[in-house]
């Protein structure tokens, strides 16, 4: 079986998985209603369940929305943890807050024929009984749901350790990591206690079937051996199955292995041909909706001005020239959200408690704020919405000698947000922007419509959130 093959169908399964939660969350909000009226009016009558079917249809969407924004169809959070409910929490909190302002405040929606204000409530206290059930069975039974999924990791390095404590981490992807099969390597044992760490390939086959593994995932290194790649070979009529480390790794992590990669993977992956629709609708859309939000903002940035020039003296504006596609520089133009004299001492990275920021600025920084003349930038085309951090000339050098591929994330233009800042964050080191070109290169290659959409969404939560910076 080839190796698209088989990462083909690990995607397949995680897709398959999400599609399985958002049917339920469906089925339970439709439950929930038919439950809700037949206790309001003593039996279900069909003919008041489609009165209300939709108009409650409409909060449904916002709710299922809400959802997303927040996370809860990611396999990586779909644990019975703390991190899983306070989501959860927040966001009933919030479609709460949405069927009221629904219902309440926006009259002409209201049929006349159904009596929302008592069945509000009572549909949201049975809803949440019912989601909770729901996503706490099915993060339960959810590593299940892929039998034999016995994994096992040939070789050893870095990407390989991050990935086994990935797959550890998160029992509800399906894969239970069994066994690790090492050459020569050093490996520190209490990193992975309870995982069985074995050393030489010499009676791999036997080793394989004794702890009954469906899937090796194969390091690079190990392609090196001949002998090696022979036995490999002969494990193929016993049905287990063979990935490489990359592939894996990018379907699981969501990032791309920069130390695993090389110039041949941009070469495979790395299209524009392809990408030459998508991108012009992109444009189109950065065009139209830079352009919409501009003129809607327009009103509040007198406002804005007149705080930050009551808090700190200095431009309204703040300039800074920055690497944009291809390499080319450009002049990015953002509300100043800084002392005046904050780079009196010369460029530095922004940090998380970065006393050069203005009381003002942090909130801002929080809620995007002072991105909002970047959309002068997109409409000029320097920028889109989404797509790497354009960065400072200054670090860019720096960076791109001590990270590998560094440039390529200037393959395409550079975005407001982007799937490094929505995964990691904003970056304040070497090491934290090694991280960030590895989420770059993923939305490089994997980037459409659905994903920008994807990515805006999850935008919106980290604002809300207030976890900007």
């Amino acid at each position: 079986m080839s190796i698209k093959i088989i990462c083909d169908r690990i995607i397949i399964t995680m897709k398959t998985k999400k599609i399985i939660i958002l049917l339920g969350d469906i089925i339970i909000l439709y439950l929930s209603l038919a439950i809700t009226l037949t206790i309001r009016y003593r039996e279900f009558d069909f003919n008041i369940f489609q009165n209300h079917f939709i108009p409650f249809s409409v909060i449904y969407l916002f709710w299922i929305i809400t959802f997303y924004i927040h996370n809860l169809y990611e396999l990586d959070i779909a644990k019975n943890n703390i991190k899983f409910s306070i989501a959860l929490v927040r966001t009933i909190i919030i479609g709460g807050i949405i069927s009221i302002v629904f219902f309440y405040l926006v009259p002409g929606f209201i049929i006349d024929s159904i009596t929302p204000k008592t069945n509000l409530f009572l549909n949201i206290v049975i809803f949440v009984v019912l989601f909770y059930g729901w996503r706490y069975l099915f993060n339960l039974i959810a590593g299940s749901l892929k039998p034999g999924a016995g994994v096992a990791i040939i070789g050893y390095n870095p990407q390989a350790i991050e990935l086994a404590k990935e797959l550890i981490k998160n029992p509800q992807l399906g894969y239970k990591l069994k066994l690790i099969i090492k050459n020569n390597e050093s490996i520190d044992k209490t990193d992975l206690p309870e995982i069985k760490i074995t050393q030489g390939f010499k009676n791999l086959r036997e080793t394989l079937q004794q702890e009954k593994i469906a899937i090796a995932i194969v390091t690079p290194e190990v392609y090196k051996s001949q002998d090696l790649i022979q036995n490999l070979f002969e494990c193929i009529k016993y049905k287990i199955d063979f990935v490489n480390l990359p592939e894996f790794y990018e379907n699981v992590t969501q990032k791309v292995p920069l130390t695993a990669i090389n110039e041949v993977w941009f070469i495979e992956n790395i299209s524009q041909e392809q990408k030459q629709s998508y991108e012009t609708f992109k444009r189109i859309f950065d065009f139209i909706f830079g352009f919409l939000i501009l003129i809607i903002s327009l009103p509040f940035w007198p406002i804005i001005a007149l705080i930050i020039k009551l808090e700190s003296r200095g431009n309204v504006f703040y300039t800074q020239t920055r690497i944009g596609q291809s390499g080319k520089p450009f002049v990015m133009i953002k509300f100043r959200s800084m002392k005046n004299d904050a780079e009196k001492d010369g460029p530095k990275m922004t940090t998380e408690k970065d006393n050069r920021i203005t009381k003002f600025g942090k909130f801002m920084r929080k809620s995007r704020l002072d991105e909002v003349p970047q959309l002068w930038n997109i409409i000029k085309g320097e920028m889109s919405f989404i797509g790497p951090r354009a960065e400072r000339p200054e670090f860019h050098q720096e960076l791109r000698e001590h990270i590998p591929f560094y440039q390529e994330r200037y393959l395409i233009k550079p975005g407001l947000s982007g799937w490094a800042q929505i995964k990691y964050g904003y970056g304040s080191s070497i090491d934290d922007n090694f991280e960030k070109v590895q989420y770059d290169l993923y939305y490089i290659k994997n980037r459409s419509f659905i994903f920008d959409v994807s990515i805006i969404l999850k935008t919106i939560n980290i604002i809300l959130r207030g976890g900007g910076r």
